[in-house]
């Protein structure tokens, strides 16, 4: 049987391979906090979420516990959330600016968002083994979202995911910046402070930051276009 998206997702939300990730989710289910209480979680893996054409993939750490863990959807429902789709709305990957619930009317054009992990852990840090056992399905999505162009990876854990999703890292292995760009066979991986309240309370990521992130990865999408489009007038 042919891989598909499809597949991917299945086995990623049915997945109950590291236990201490599996107890975790469900914890944090069990033991919401009261702005959440009497809330419905999902507390079961999370697959990619976006345009199965899309020429941006946006990488994350792991779903939020009381985020995606909640709400069933890769980055819904929490603050980083916020920064990422009102980001996504403005560079023109997304029809709204919020993304509260998976019933709210959002919808990603060009873009699919995923992550190297997929279950709540705790603390928001995997472990190695983790990683090393969720990375096959990045991999298998960076094979099945074949007209991908550019990444980019919120956080050094993303950037290291998808550098060992690719199978293709260079070396020296290419150093995780805020705005740093490297080419990686056929995706441009560029790399952004990720949205965490740790990052925007402190200043250390401002909204003008993280825009210009994604304005830069709009601009190489469309870049080739623009050339060849001169090209012809030409």
């Amino acid at each position: 049987m042919p891989d598909s998206l499809r597949k991917v997702t299945d086995e990623v939300v049915a997945c109950s391979r590291c236990p201490r990730l599996v107890a975790w989710r469900e914890q944090a289910a069990r033991e919401a906090p009261a702005r959440y209480r009497g809330e419905h979680y999902w507390a079961r893996p999370l697959p990619g979420f976006g345009d199965p054409k899309a020429r941006l993939l946006v990488v994350g750490l792991a779903p939020a516990a009381h985020g995606g863990n909640r709400t069933g959807r890769i980055f819904t429902g929490d603050r980083s959330g916020d920064w990422l789709y009102r980001a996504l709305h403005k560079a023109g990957f997304a029809n709204q600016p919020t993304s509260v619930r998976t019933d709210d009317g959002l919808r990603l054009t060009d873009a699919y968002v995923t992550a190297v992990v997929r279950c709540a852990p705790p603390g928001n840090r995997p472990t190695p083994q983790e990683r090393d056992t969720c990375i096959a399905y990045l991999e298998r999505e960076l094979r099945l979202l074949d007209n991908l162009r550019v990444a980019v990876a919120l956080g050094s854990f993303a950037w290291d995911g998808f550098l060992k999703a690719t199978g293709a890292t260079p070396r020296p292995k290419p150093r995780f910046g805020h705005s740093a760009k490297v080419q990686i066979g056929v995706w441009t991986l560029i790399g952004s402070y990720h949205p965490s309240q740790q990052n925007t309370f402190t200043g250390k990521l401002t909204e003008p930051m993280f825009d210009a992130v994604f304005a830069e990865a709009k601009r190489l999408i469309l870049q080739p276009a623009v050339d060849s489009q001169a090209r012809r007038s030409s």
